[in-house]
């Protein structure tokens, strides 16, 4: 049975998800704040976290960081704020999802079990050469990237991103195609796709003025060229 830790200070708001994800067949368990929750976790480690972001005390985005220090989890965010730039900030902060309230719990359940799904996925990856695309250097297996012989740091959805375009160098894809592909979400907000993308520029590119590798097709999507 899978754990869900639900970080969520409205305590109706709590109740209702703990008790939905358990009619759903889920085992979970709320904490007030992301204190409680951050002691939670370390004691009793739930596969899937939820986080508010307008929490008393530690809000969600610190809630996110600390956690992401020392824990691989899984994080989603539910918050009522709905902006770019904070959907922006807390998947920079580490979260891997970002839904906006109220959320339908048939959506947040199929969201659960797709992150299942790719953790598996890079648990055991598939056994693909090293792609190279003149000094980057993707390698599948070993989940690393490296840019002229320096690793670079990414997350893990940044890496199965990359991964993506990698395998399909010089075509299009679209945002909808991507977030099947890497989020395997059927449908979803394409801004996941445009925060990764701006994020994975920053750690692939330089301002040396060589041409961009990662490439924005307008209206249709985004390639990676060698």
């Amino acid at each position: 049975m899978s754990a869900v830790l639900v970080i969520e200070d409205d305590d109706r708001i709590r109740l209702s998800l703990v008790l939905a994800l358990e009619d759903e067949g889920y085992a979970a368990v709320g904490a007030a704040t992301a204190e409680e929750g951050l002691s939670v976790q370390r004691t009793r480690p739930a596969d899937t976290v939820l986080v508010d972001l307008m929490l008393p005390g530690l809000d969600g985005f610190e809630c996110i960081r600390q956690l992401r220090r020392t824990d691989d989890v899984p994080v989603v965010v539910i918050s009522a704020r709905d902006d770019t730039a904070d959907i922006v900030e807390a998947l920079e902060a580490g979260a891997d999802d970002y839904l906006v309230k109220p959320v339908a719990i048939q959506e947040l359940t199929a969201r659960l079990r797709a992150l299942r799904r790719r953790a598996r996925t890079v648990a055991d990856p598939q056994e693909v050469p090293a792609l190279r695309f003149g000094e980057l250097e993707i390698s599948p297996e070993a989940g690393e990237v490296r840019l002229r012989g320096a690793t670079v740091a990414v997350t893990r959805t940044e890496f199965q991103l990359l991964c993506e375009l990698a395998e399909h160098a010089g075509r299009v894809l679209s945002r909808q195609q991507l977030l099947q592909r890497v989020w395997q979400y059927d449908g979803g907000d394409e801004r996941l796709v445009d925060v990764h993308v701006g994020r994975l520029r920053q750690k692939i590119e330089d301002d040396s003025g060589t041409p961009r590798r990662l490439v924005t097709v307008r209206g249709l999507g985004y390639k990676l060229q060698r």
